[in-house]
């Protein structure tokens, strides 16, 4: 990839993830991610621009707000690292030209903030998951050429059959076992993601979640009864296997590597 190329993508990405911060900030707390601007939620004080330069902004004030002396969280110099190195990965593999790595960045753009509110607040905000499936959708017509049998075998159809049927589960399990079992956020996440990979990909993504997830468990919960959030499992699956799910399967045999 080119350098150059390879440089914008990385600081339009820091940029992206600075945004992604004021994502996970404020839509738990249902606030407009546009007003007011940017400023410290301890004091209030208004960030001028200089003091808002992704990653470079929070190395020098030492993770501090620097009217106030609050501690700025660090996920906020995480996501603005994380965020241009996922999307240049994405080029790398994909290549800057090519339609599924543009997809992909936007399914990125989504999950990222997906899998740190879920990870805080145990909330998989609607207003995140429900574009991240429509923008999923248009993107593979586009890129299935306004193929709609295509489309629809491929795309359309495993989200909603995945939707019916992560609902009618998880209105069984609480009916059942009076209590919840798979969130209603994850009944979006999943076919979400569906969108974007369609029904080759999406069960091994499903598996992937679910063996994070039980090693999760395993190792830090080890209660029944302590309920986790599974939507950090879908995000990171979906990005491995975004960034090298494809090789799998031509491995495997099941994708022609051509």
């Amino acid at each position: 990839m080119d350098i150059l190329i390879g440089l914008i993508v990385f600081v339009v990405g820091a940029a992206l993830g600075s945004f992604f911060n004021v994502v996970i900030d404020r839509v738990p707390r249902k606030e407009s991610v546009v007003n007011p601007p940017s400023h410290c939620t301890a004091c209030g004080k208004r960030l001028p621009g200089w003091l808002n330069i992704p990653i470079l902004s929070y190395i020098l004030l030492r993770g501090k707000c620097k009217f106030c002396g609050a501690k700025i969280h660090w996920h906020h110099l995480l996501v603005e690292i994380a965020t241009p190195l996922l999307l240049v990965a994405l080029m790398l593999v994909y290549g800057w030209q090519s339609w599924g790595g543009w997809k992909f960045a936007v399914m990125f753009g989504f999950l990222i903030p997906i899998f740190f509110i879920d990870a805080f607040h145990k909330i998989i905000p609607l207003v995140l998951s429900v574009p991240m499936a429509l923008a999923g959708l248009i993107l593979s017509l586009i890129q299935s050429g306004f193929r709609f049998r295509d489309f629809a075998l491929v795309y359309l159809l495993p989200v909603l059959g995945l939707f019916g049927l992560l609902y009618l589960l998880a209105v069984a399990w609480e009916k059942l076992l009076h209590k919840e079992g798979l969130g209603g956020g994850d009944v979006i996440l999943i076919p979400a993601v569906a969108a974007y990979f369609g029904a080759l990909h999406i069960p091994w993504v499903i598996m992937l979640a679910c063996v994070l997830g039980i090693v999760y468990w395993l190792i830090f919960v080890r209660k029944a009864d302590t309920p986790f959030a599974f939507g950090n499992f879908i995000a990171v699956a979906a990005i491995v296997w975004a960034l090298g799910g494809e090789p799998v399967l031509v491995g495997l045999g099941l994708l022609s590597g051509g």
